[in-house]
């Protein structure tokens, strides 16, 4: 067997980062980048894998190497001097994926490869790798001429800027926002670890009393218990606000960058022959075209809506016949939605929060990780860090070493907002012969820990934890050695949150949740009158919460299907709103400005890859429902067809391998209480 070992440049130096010279440091990267793929090109006049593919993954690689830890520090430990030196290398690096992707000879070289002999005996990991590259030449307009090569590479630079700027305006804007209160009696209702956080926050900064932000195990408590209505509206208010031209005085204001950036994505998709942004995006999905996609959203929403209507009737009697409520606001909802589910089941988050400490809570991840797919993970002690917050764990299978994360829980200032996975080094076989093994970091924003007791997680986080180490377990488990099909690259994107919505469904389970919970202080179980009551609420207002995620997911796609010249941004989500949606937000309310993921991240025109994906992951998960959740046999199968492949063949291939046929929405409306 060839080695695999972990060497020095395993793990990003963190400690090493200097912002001062990140730049230059880049520029003599991409330079020397440059000058090694033109002597690769000028030596493949007959290429071959070897002589190709393998020394063009490892230029690319090194720039992974060097722009990973960059880029993540950007988002968990953002300072001053990171972000100006991260914005001064993207459009460096825009320019540089540019020219990359308009490469004729090397477009040309790849095609001769794939034309060649040894293309017949290629793997079937590389045969893909090959076919992936060649369409992504010519969606990146390696055909294009003159002015419009020119304008496609001045969109890309642009665009790449104004997603940095709108994921900038959101971070300054959720942080320039706090309140500090005094009298206690405002805070009615408000759970003792909502309390003891923000005493903590305010003892952080010095003041006395409570502090409030708009970070989310801030922000949430106060919607969800807090008996001051006028506090509630004034936290929803700034929360709904954040990053327009009504919080402070404009300074943040996404709606310009919001024109621009569909501007620019529909000008990109008419030089590259599409007719719209959104059926760009679809060329990669598993989707085949854009009118699925809509036909799949509008097929959800009218067999979800009757659901959600009886849920909205249902929480408007109980706040008018319980409290006299006669109108419910946006910032009424949950706050009478958590005391409904408290009538109804006797049960809350924060009841449960004492049973999900961190730890009780990583090692049931583990232990289902360890039983379902055969591998072992050990938390190691030396390694360079950024704060002293982040783990750092092996995984070995067989007892041999194939992986590495980093966890990095807490939610702190200067770390955007949401959870997530990325990748830190890709697995592939280097030209060596060695076997460079995956890196992940995984990133959440939890409650920290608050004196001497240890974080206690709302059983929402949990599923969160859960739902990003499925997406590391896809980059983890890989066997793929190809790194542009390697773990999650090269995936469908409508196909890439199957592993993590998949892992989510452990959360709900007795039997796993014995491993998972334990409460904080005596590590006694979850107690039986508990976990009936969380099982019973389990779907709880799934109806709302369905329209909810298909409300975000129309309009995002709709939004870049519909653009034309003069198109509003709010028009396209009213009218989505008044199509699937049960309550409806004040006039106030700037949801779009603040919606990263797909102005700000990889989801534009695609939102709708967490619904697609989640039908793939019920039905997946149903396997387990018919041979037990815990059978290591169906477990293997899952690890061997779905994690093991990555994008080395296509999602569809490889739901039906492991399925044995196509998916039904059958198992997603069931799970979610919905009756198909």
């Amino acid at each position: 067997m060839t080695q695999s070992v972990w060497d020095a440049t395993s793990l990003p130096e963190f400690s090493k980062v200097e912002p001062a010279n990140i730049a230059k440091d880049l520029e003599a990267l991409l330079e020397k980048n440059r000058a090694d793929i033109e002597a690769v090109v000028a030596k493949n006049s007959a290429p071959t894998w070897a002589s190709l593919v393998t020394p063009l993954d490892e230029i690319h690689d090194r720039l992974g190497h060097f722009w990973s830890p960059v880029s993540h520090l950007n988002s968990v430990q953002n300072t001053p001097e990171i972000r100006e030196a991260y914005n001064a290398c993207l459009p460096k690096l825009s320019e540089y994926y540019t020219e990359l992707g308009q490469n004729k000879a090397l477009y040309e070289a790849y095609k001769a490869l794939a034309e060649s002999e040894e293309a017949k005996t290629l793997t079937p990991a590389q045969t893909e790798a090959l076919t992936q590259t060649i369409r992504d030449f010519e969606l990146s307009g390696v055909g294009l001429e003159g002015d419009a090569k020119k304008r496609y590479g001045e969109i890309s630079s642009r665009l790449s800027e104004l997603s940095s700027q709108f994921g900038e305006n959101v971070l300054d804007a959720t942080r320039a926002w706090s309140k500090l209160i005094t009298d206690e009696s405002e805070l009615e209702g408000l759970p003792e670890s909502a309390l003891a956080q923000a005493k903590q926050m305010a003892e952080a900064k010095e003041q006395e009393g409570w502090l409030f932000t708009l970070d989310i195990p801030s922000y949430l408590p106060v919607l969800s218990y807090a008996d001051n209505q006028a506090l509630r509206e004034e936290m929803y208010t700034a929360y709904a606000t954040r990053a327009s031209e009504q919080s402070n005085e404009g300074k943040f204001d996404n709606a310009p960058l919001i024109d621009e950036i569909l501007a620019l994505r529909h000008e990109m998709a008419k030089i590259l022959g599409f007719d719209n942004y959104a059926e760009l995006s679809v060329a990669t999905k598993m989707a085949e075209n854009g009118q699925q996609v809509i036909d799949f959203l509008n097929d959800l929403a009218v067999k979800s809506k009757p659901s959600a209507e009886a849920d909205l009737a249902d929480l408007k009697a109980f706040a008018k016949a319980e409290h006299g409520v006669e109108e419910l606001n946006s910032w009424d909802v949950g706050y009478y939605a958590e005391k409904l589910r408290e009538k109804k089941y006797a049960i809350s988050q924060e009841v449960l929060r004492p049973y999900f400490p961190i730890n009780k809570v990583t090692s049931g991840l583990f232990y289902t990780a360890q039983t379902l797919f055969g591998v072992d993970i050990r938390e190691e002690s030396d390694f360079d860090t950024y704060h002293k917050d982040v783990k750092l764990f092996t995984i070995s299978k067989d007892g041999e070493d194939i992986a590495r994360f980093f966890l990095d829980p807490y939610a702190r200032e200067g770390k955007r907002g949401g959870a997530w996975m990325d990748e830190c080094r890709v697995r592939r076989r280097l030209d060596d012969g060695r076997l460079q093994l995956p890196v992940a970091y995984l990133v959440c924003n939890f409650t920290p820990p608050i004196g001497d007791k240890p974080a206690l997680l709302t059983h929402d986080e949990v599923t969160t934890l859960f739902h990003e180490f499925g997406h590391g377990l896809h980059h983890m488990l890989t066997q793929v050695e190809v790194s542009s099909v390697s773990g999650i690259n090269g995936v469908a994107w409508d196909a890439v949150e199957l592993p993590s919505q998949f892992m989510e469904n452990w959360c709900w389970q007795p039997e796993a949740l014995a491993h998972i919970a334990g409460h904080h202080e005596t590590g006694e179980p979850l107690p039986q009158d508990l976990l009936d009551k969380m099982l019973a609420a389990m779907n709880f207002q799934s109806g709302m919460q369905m329209v909810r995620q298909l409300e975000f997911s129309l309009f995002d796609f709709r939004l870049h299907r519909e653009y034309q010249t003069g198109i509003k941004a709010q028009e396209i989500l009213d009218d989505v709103r008044s199509q699937v949606a049960v309550t409806i937000p004040p006039a106030f309310n700037r949801f779009q400005n603040s919606f990263s993921h797909i102005f700000a991240g990889g989801y534009a025109a695609g939102y709708y890859s967490y619904k697609w994906a989640e039908v793939l992951s019920a039905d997946a998960f149903s396997k387990f429902e018919e041979d037990g959740i815990f059978n290591t046999e169906t477990g293997a199968h899952f690890r061997d067809t779905i994690l093991a492949n990555g994008g080395s063949r296509p999602a569809a291939e490889l739901f039906e391998a492991f399925r044995g046929r196509e998916p039904s929405v059958d198992a997603l409306l069931r799970h979610s209480g919905i009756a198909a």
